[in-house]
């Protein structure tokens, strides 16, 4: 039975990738910060450990034969955790695995090293751009992959789309959030655009592939995402058509509604960050072309039917987080202003 070290177990990817794993007889590790405080928690191996600390990294590094690196902190962070944490701590990964010679590290990325581009749809061999800190430091830490790719490691590197499903709250919470309570969502600009998004159950599922497959296929950069999206626009009524009160995504020009979300981060008084509104009313798609022909990768999942999916688990599981909030993806982030706005929708 092989062991997969999961750095990031007790997050959002996390979960997932430990229920897909445990389905298919792995025997499973995580590393991560925050308590593991899911129902797995006997079926697996925890260790409580930030990757930011070189022994706790060793230790659970111990007898391991694949690593998935999902441990991150995210664009809400403060910036020196960001860059520690993303650079320095995928540094001490990846030190560690070497160190044990562990098979195969599969890293997992994001979409957000392209920054904000000037042409869809991107691919794995264009220029990475990454904005603000959390993009800054995804860069770099690919950049500490490929260097050890070269050393002779097989280092898969995964660049998923934002990805929803269960578990995951953040930023998507609030959009579920105001379809609950029967309201509008605003939308800065005319909604056209085309936002791909992407499932935690094909994420897992290209995971997998990088896994599993010849590591000669697999040694490789990989952009992952839904097959199928139409506009944001379209792709969010879905959330509030599910929700059934007959409410409609209401959009508002770009230009003044980024510069309020620009002056709100400013003041913190909003949680949609740049990259966030930098992209939200711009068209924002990657090819999935490589993965579909090297990886044999088939996502199952549409941008709707995976918004309706997560909403569906979030209106389930409501009481479990309804008074909470964080900087995680596990979380409703803080609605800030919003939770006013939400009054006049």
């Amino acid at each position: 039975m092989q062991r997969v070290l999961i750095t990031g177990g007790a997050g959002f990817l996390g979960i997932n990738l430990v229920r897909y794993l445990l389905e298919r007889g792995y025997a499973v590790r995580s590393l991560d910060i925050a308590p593991f405080d899911y129902p797995e928690q006997n079926r697996i191996e925890v260790h409580n450990g930030d990757i930011r600390d070189q022994n706790a990294v060793l230790r659970a590094m111990a007898g391991v034969d694949l690593v998935v690196h999902t441990a991150a902190a995210l664009p809400l962070y403060k910036p020196a955790d960001i860059f520690s944490t993303d650079i320095d701590g995928t540094r001490n990964v990846l030190q560690a695995a070497a160190a044990h010679n562990v098979a195969r590290f599969i890293h997992i990325s994001t979409t957000a090293v392209y920054g904000i581009p000037d042409h869809h749809p991107l691919l794995e061999t264009d220029p990475m751009d990454g904005v603000g800190p959390y993009g800054e430091a995804k860069v770099k830490a690919e950049e500490l992959c490929l260097a050890y790719r070269a050393k002779g490691m097989c280092v898969p590197i995964i660049r998923p789309k934002s990805f929803i499903g269960p578990e995951r709250l953040g930023i998507f919470a609030m959009l579920y959030d105001w379809a609950k309570d029967g309201k509008n969502f605003p939308l800065p600009g005319n909604g056209k655009n085309r936002y791909q998004l992407l499932d935690v159950e094909d994420l897992c599922e290209s995971i997998y592939l990088c896994m599993t497959l010849d590591p000669a296929l697999v040694n490789d950069t990989f952009n992952i995402g839904a097959k199928e999206f139409t506009t944001i626009k379209e792709d969010f009524q879905a959330v509030l058509d599910e929700a059934g009160f007959g409410k409609r995504i209401i959009s508002f020009p770009a230009a003044p509604a980024t510069a309020i979300l620009v002056l709100m981060e400013k003041l913190k008084l909003s949680p949609v960050y740049k990259w966030a509104y930098g992209t939200v009313t711009e068209d924002s798609f990657v090819s999935v072309e490589k993965a579909e022909r090297i990886l044999g990768f088939q996502p199952k999942y549409s941008n709707k039917a995976a918004l309706e999916r997560n909403y569906r688990w979030y209106i389930e599981h409501l009481a479990d987080f309804q008074h909470a909030t964080g900087v995680s993806h596990r979380v409703p982030w803080s609605q800030g202003v919003w939770k006013l706005a939400k009054l006049f929708f």
